[in-house]
């Protein structure tokens, strides 16, 4: 199929919105006349036989021709746009994931109307969910809901697997703090054994223990799996029979944290992970 050639479907669906208005086909090219006029430019402009030709498929409207109708038809230039498989939204995607040399700073993406581009965010959490613990977000969530973040385009929390560490987990402080959110992949339980150079190649393994979670390095030695944390933490390393005590949920592929935090944990002080 030619790529430039528009699906059926798109064109019927602007002939749905068009008849739903109660607008013909020379009404339309009439509206998009005044456009024209106004604009000082016959690229706003529509004839009744070009409106049959977009919407029996046979053509794609130009971005000028996409505005009219945007105006014509009262829709957002973004939903007509994905009729045609332009997906607005997924421009924030590709704005954090392709780098470039220079630091900069990111677009908001106001520029767009992100407004109809949602993510799942979680709302309402349930009675029992504590801060201090470590937990997976699945578990803790009561309620999702639509939220218009441009910037989270390319998450979807409710089919992935997300994990909250608790505001006492202090096992990999200052890798990662308390309060952070972490992405887990959870096709990857089995400890690697690749080598790393820094700290920040380690992997890093969320951990379902039997009454509560750890994100930790992680090591098995002879039946059992070594929770390691890090040298600043002052929490001691601990040991847990494997599988029977430890299950691993995954391998942390990403972290949303904040750098800045009122309290630095003490030789004395912070329990560790949500369970001993």
């Amino acid at each position: 199929m030619d790529a430039h050639k528009p699906s059926p479907s798109a064109g019927e669906r602007l002939k749905e919105l068009r008849v739903r208005l109660g607008l013909a086909t020379r009404d339309v090219e009439e509206k998009s006349q005044q456009i024209a006029e106004d604009k000082h430019s016959r690229e706003y402009y529509l004839s009744h036989a070009w409106v049959t030709d977009i919407e029996n498929g046979k053509f794609t409207p130009s971005i000028y021709k996409f505005y009219t109708l945007s105006a014509i038809y009262q829709r957002r230039i973004t939903e007509l746009l994905s009729y045609f498989g332009l997906q607005i939204g997924d421009l924030s995607r590709y704005r954090t994931s392709i780098g470039v040399p220079k630091t900069h700073l990111l677009d908001s993406g106001a520029d767009i109307d992100i407004d109809i581009e949602k993510v799942s965010l979680p709302v309402r959490f349930k009675l029992e969910f504590r801060l201090e613990k470590t937990s997976l977000l699945a578990r803790i969530v009561e309620k999702w809901d639509e939220i218009p973040v441009g910037f989270l385009q390319h998450l979807d929390l409710r089919k992935s697997v997300y994990g909250y560490i608790g505001l006492e987990d202090y096992t990999l402080f200052p890798l990662i703090r308390p309060g952070s959110l972490v992405q887990i992949d959870a096709s990857q339980r089995k400890i690697s054994a690749e080598k790393w150079k820094t700290e920040f190649d380690r992997p890093i393994y969320f951990v379902e223990l039997r009454n509560g979670y750890v994100c930790s390095w992680c090591q098995v030695d002879r039946g059992q799996l070594i929770v390691i944390p890090h040298p600043h933490s002052h929490q001691d390393v601990r040991r847990f029979d494997y599988p029977s005590q430890a299950e691993i949920v995954g391998r942390v592929t990403g972290v949303a944290m904040q750098i800045v935090g009122e309290k630095v944990p003490g030789a004395a002080e912070s329990p560790g992970g949500s369970a001993r």
